[in-house]
């Protein structure tokens, strides 16, 4: 996890893992991290590498493609392969642009 910490740290926009505590979320935009699940690869029986999912969801209010050049560009520069989606929050009216990707932990 400390990767994936020091990745967000490069892109200078505010982040927590999986939320910020009520009443403590900064204005758009921001990044909320979760790593939901393990995808290990075995060997003799046992868990030769760990491999975690890491999904980075970014939260604007406006369409903000420099926000995300920004993010992508960290991601690129350390090799990490991604997908991207993205999907308007009515409720909370904002966007959040998902990207996820595998990561060794």
């Amino acid at each position: 996890m400390d990767d994936v910490v020091r990745l967000l740290e490069e892109t200078g926009v505010p982040f927590a893992y999986d939320h910020f505590a009520e009443g403590e979320s900064p204005d758009p935009p921001f990044i909320c991290y979760l790593l939901p699940q393990s995808d290990n690869f075995s060997a003799d029986g046992k868990v030769y590498l760990k491999v975690s999912s890491v999904n980075i969801e970014l939260y604007t209010d406006s369409k903000e493609l420099d926000v995300e050049q920004k993010l992508e560009a960290v991601l690129d520069t350390h090799g990490i392969f991604y997908d991207k989606t993205e999907v308007w929050i009515e409720s909370e009216k904002l966007y959040e642009v998902l990207y996820s990707f595998e990561m060794e932990v």
